[in-house]
């Protein structure tokens, strides 16, 4: 499956913590999904406003859908590029892909695709209930992918 990636394309890093491996030293492949939501969160945080902010309007996004392509494996103290993009927006769900990098190699052209996969997210009131997106939100998250500029 092509993941593709839209600008803008948010980056954050992150260590591996010994905690995050099996038994085998490698990432556990669940831990990606952790990986995906710490690129999310930062995205949302940087380009739009933080969850927590969204969360206290009374809205969660929980993830309803995803996807992952495992193409490397990562190992205790590795250091990840996680890249996160917005692909698509509904007045009530979004969905995000993503692209995890090896990037201990200071040669950032070189570094090793470990991973590439997506989220999809809806909008959900405390009570469990479909709701709209805020509007500056919903706002904000259309204008960053239908006019990325």
């Amino acid at each position: 499956m092509k993941i593709q990636m839209r600008k803008p394309i948010h980056s954050t890093s992150y260590r591996v913590l010994y905690g995050d491996t099996d038994a085998a030293g490698v990432v556990y492949y669940g831990n990606y999904m952790r990986y995906f939501e710490i690129g999310r969160t930062e995205f949302m945080r940087d380009l739009v406003r933080s969850y927590k902010e969204i969360e206290d309007e009374g809205l969660v996004l929980p993830v309803i859908e995803n996807y992952a392509r495992y193409k490397a494996s990562a190992s205790y103290d590795d250091l990840l590029t996680i890249q996160t993009s917005l692909a698509e927006v509904k007045n009530v769900s979004c969905r995000f892909n993503y692209r995890i990098y090896l990037s201990n190699d200071p040669d950032k052209e070189k570094s090793r695709l470990l991973v590439k996969g997506y989220t999809v997210h809806a909008s959900v009131n405390r009570k469990g209930k479909i709701s709209k997106l805020p509007k500056d939100v919903l706002n904000s998250l259309k204008k960053i992918c239908f006019d990325p500029s």
